[in-house]
């Protein structure tokens, strides 16, 4: 699990608002995993982002409901530190690339895990947004309306916008950062969004104002 602030040197105190980032690719290298980096990089000092380590993912059997109803058949480690993760974040934050028009079988199916019992699972009204990068030209724009049909249909709060990075194997420094500004622009005003929606951030900035 990685952790990013905005800054190369961090504040003294402890941020008041956390964000859980979440890539949907699970290899080493992934660019939706280097986009969240990039996400990190934008976010005021108040704000921390911490990755959560795609092994977890990867580690969720398929989803069966004859082994949920077991004697606890959903204490599996793996989706027991995500579900933990998930429910300390203040908002969550998701990278998809596109897999034949659609979500990372991997990812759907840690979601499905993620989205028991319906009525208070661990995304129930939490602020999510979702962001994607393809190397094809579409940037994952459909991967990215079906991961948030999924996570709205979960009970989360989305916001409805994307970010379509296409391309996105040339469309990085040697930083990481985004090479085109409006590209930047368009995941600042991403971020800025998600962190409106978080009821931790707003009361922060109202105590400071």
């Amino acid at each position: 699990m990685a952790t990013h602030s905005a800054s190369p040197h961090p504040p003294a105190t402890r941020p008041a608002l956390h964000v859980l980032a979440i890539s949907g690719s699970t290899r080493a290298g992934s660019l939706n995993a280097q986009l969240l980096r990039a996400a990190a990089a934008v976010l005021p000092p108040s704000v921390e982002l911490v990755e959560l380590d795609p092994a977890l993912i990867k580690a969720i059997p398929a989803f069966d409901e004859d082994d949920e109803a077991r004697d606890g058949g959903d204490d599996i480690p793996a989706l027991r530190t995500m579900r933990d993760q998930i429910a300390g974040a203040d908002a969550v934050l998701f990278a998809t690339p596109e897999y034949n028009g659609s979500v990372p079988g991997a990812l759907k199916n840690a979601l499905d895990w993620i989205s028991r019992p319906i009525a208070d699972n661990v995304l129930r009204n939490k602020p999510v947004a979702v962001i994607g990068a393809s190397t094809g030209l579409f940037g994952a724009a459909w991967a990215q309306a079906e991961l948030r049909k999924i996570i709205q249909t979960i009970g989360a709060k989305v916001v409805d916008r994307e970010l379509a990075l296409a391309q996105a194997h040339q469309q990085f420094d040697e930083r990481g950062s985004l090479l085109a500004a409006d590209l930047h622009e368009q995941l600042v005003a991403h971020i800025c969004q998600l962190l409106d929606a978080a009821p931790a951030f707003r009361l922060a900035a109202q105590t400071t104002s």
